[in-house]
């Protein structure tokens, strides 16, 4: 995977490169458009029947080939992507990898007391509140799997809060708690619902139509449904 990072730049230079040079045979070809409709508009008037045949085949031409260019540019711009999505997936995958693997090691260490609960029903209410009120979950802290372990491991707790940014597509530890309407693991920027007996706890930005952090209170939607049946 590092080894195809260090050439992403050159590839995205060269596809750059080549998006830059469509664009302007498509602009020198639409300007060949244009000076054809106007010799065309000019001279229609003298022109046989033939010629005039001859000409417009010119001008369509002119068109089929800006739209080949165009078509060209859009099917580059969607590799580009594509190889950039690929990286950011194998780094995805590298990193559950990596996290699991640690995981595993800090389960049969000091580093994990025998007492430890799980996430989901070992975090404290006092927890869950000092974590509200934030507006966006970062890997670096508020993340739902990250919690202090009893040790009081600084080494363990960074480890911990390693986590990939995607979930498609990847190895998925069958141990790791998944969270939201999705029942996904943790991933990108989370929210905690405010009702305290909420069994689900944490949302997906994206799965509960939420771009930034609500001023105020928040409840799920299955809270919500059970707030009004509740009036």
């Amino acid at each position: 995977s590092l080894a195809g990072i260090e050439n992403l730049p050159c590839e995205l230079q060269r596809n750059f490169q080549l998006m830059r040079e469509l664009d302007q045979r498509t602009e020198d070809k639409k300007a060949e458009i244009d000076s054809l409709a106007a010799a065309y508009i000019e001279s229609v008037k003298n022109m046989l029947p033939e010629e005039r045949v001859e000409h417009l085949r010119k001008i369509q031409s002119a068109y089929s080939k800006c739209k080949e260019y165009s078509d060209d540019k859009v099917q580059l711009a969607m590799q580009t992507y594509e190889m950039v999505d690929k990286h950011i997936r194998r780094l995805d995958a590298d990193l559950a990898r990596f996290e699991a693997d640690l995981k595993d090691k800090l389960e049969g260490s000091d580093f994990e007391s025998p007492g430890s609960r799980s996430l989901k029903k070992g975090r404290s209410q006092k927890d869950k509140r000092s974590s509200r009120g934030r507006g966006r979950r970062t890997c670096e802290e508020d993340t739902p799997k990250k919690k202090k372990l009893k040790g009081g491991s600084e080494f363990a707790d960074t480890i911990l809060s390693v986590h990939p940014s995607d979930v498609l597509d990847m190895p998925v530890d069958p141990n790791e708690p998944t969270y939201c309407l999705c029942h996904q693991v943790s991933y990108g920027e989370m929210i905690g619902c405010d009702n305290p007996d909420c069994p689900i706890e944490w949302f997906h930005f994206a799965c509960v139509d939420l771009t930034t952090k609500p001023k105020g209170k928040w409840f799920c939607p299955r809270c919500v449904q059970e707030r009004k049946k509740k009036k």
